[in-house]
């Protein structure tokens, strides 16, 4: 979740600058889901040999021609997973929509990591909300969030916490299982913020991007954590990123904080298990996935929507799953860009890119949008509306696994 700045010119804290890469090379080796153990340098096979990969014993291998195009744009492959991702020098920092480079890391992941990963925000004075642009209802008024029942899998199954490190260190946001219709009821998509993948126009991609589906699962206490094994912190596994996709326009515009390109702030990502594949695909493993509605309805016709994240900024501390539930507003930040829906929330930053939930008249649920921003005096939320942009970013994601 990214706060709001006086005249809604600035974002979350992140630096870089664009990258000089053409990156044609790199598109190719974003279909590789390569994998290293900590110290170990074997590449692990994920079992999905392609044009740029061979397979005949058990293992994926690189060719050393591709290799070599990679470090002529500044990425070794190899020193990348013993300790290379770290070197966040800007002009190597990928930037493009096509420049994702995620390779696995086994047991990077590990239980402190994920305990001490911070919120990616930085907090400003929401008096800062001076005037409307376009349509903007009254601030509501602030709804308690409220734990969600233990254990998560049973009570909110499709939601999880996305782990990434940026240059600031390791980061935490929130994520959403939805549905893939080019795998019907065998997705791998998650849903999530633009800014919990991409840091917007002044940077690039975040590095091993993870997904935990059900983190906590237990909603053990901060002392019971400290001892907690992998297993119990992550009953369904460390799912990596192997793509991700948001807008245009947030790569463009998304700032440091406040609201510049919130209204096309989401974001997909394709997910692959860290220990390889099992036979199960992320939404059968959690026993769920949600559709998502890209004809979202006007504010007048919302009666309620569900926000869930794992809030980590005080008073929280990222260790649960929380839920406000509220009925909308509108939020418009420039007069020419989507207006946002708005509810009442005390979620603080690590709750960003969690999904906002409407049930339909069907009685079914459906993702309509995901926490994008919020004040630092929590007490609201903003999210996207989600029409023909979001729905692109998702296509997108989905053809490219559609034949594997």
């Amino acid at each position: 979740m990214r706060s709001i700045r006086p005249s809604f010119t600035a974002r979350r804290g992140r630096s870089g600058r664009r990258a000089t890469t053409s990156l044609t090379a790199v598109a190719l080796v974003a279909t590789l889901a390569l994998t290293a153990t900590a110290c170990d340098s074997d590449d692990n096979a994920d079992g999905r040999p392609n044009a740029t990969a061979t397979a005949g014993d058990g293992k994926i291998h690189v060719p050393e021609d591709l290799k070599q195009r990679l470090k002529e744009h500044g990425i070794d492959i190899d020193k990348w997973k013993h300790g290379a991702w770290k070197n966040w020098n800007k002009d190597d920092w990928l930037r493009e929509a096509n420049d994702f480079v995620n390779p696995i890391i086994k047991g990077l992941w590990d239980p402190d990591r994920m305990r001490d990963a911070d919120d990616p925000d930085q907090g400003v004075d929401d008096n800062d909300l001076s005037g409307d642009q376009g349509v903007t209802d009254p601030t509501p008024q602030p709804v308690q969030a409220q734990a969600a029942a233990a254990p998560y899998h049973t009570s909110a199954a499709t939601s999880g916490k996305l782990l990434f490190d940026a240059p600031d260190g390791t980061m935490v946001c929130s994520g959403t299982v939805v549905q893939d219709p080019a795998h019907p009821g065998k997705s791998n998509l998650v849903w999530t913020a633009g800014h919990c993948v991409h840091a917007g126009k002044k940077g690039g991609w975040y590095r091993n991007l993870a997904f935990v589906p059900s983190y906590n699962n237990q909603a053990k206490s901060a002392a019971e954590l400290e001892s907690a094994s992998r297993s119990e912190v992550a009953p369904y596994g460390v799912w990596w990123a192997d793509a991700a996709k948001t807008s245009q326009q947030w790569i463009s515009k998304g700032g440091e904080t406040g609201g510049d390109g919130a209204s096309y702030d989401f974001a997909v990502i394709h997910v692959t298990p860290e220990q390889g594949s099992a036979g199960k695909s992320l939404e059968e493993t959690v026993g769920g996935a949600l559709p998502v509605n890209f004809d979202a309805p006007a504010v007048p016709k919302v009666n309620s929507i569900t926000a869930s994240g794992y809030p980590a900024a005080a008073p929280y501390d990222g260790r649960l799953l929380y839920q406000c539930q509220d009925r909308p507003g509108r939020l418009s930040i420039e007069q020419a860009d989507p207006t946002m829906y708005r509810i009442g929330c005390t979620m603080t930053g690590g709750s960003s890119g969690g999904g906002w939930v409407e049930t339909g008249a069907d009685g079914k649920p459906a993702l309509v949008s995901n926490t994008s921003i919020g004040p630092v005096r929590a007490g609201w939320l903003a999210g996207p509306r989600l029409g023909e942009v979001a729905k692109g970013v998702y296509d997108s994601v989905s053809k490219q696994f559609a034949g594997r």
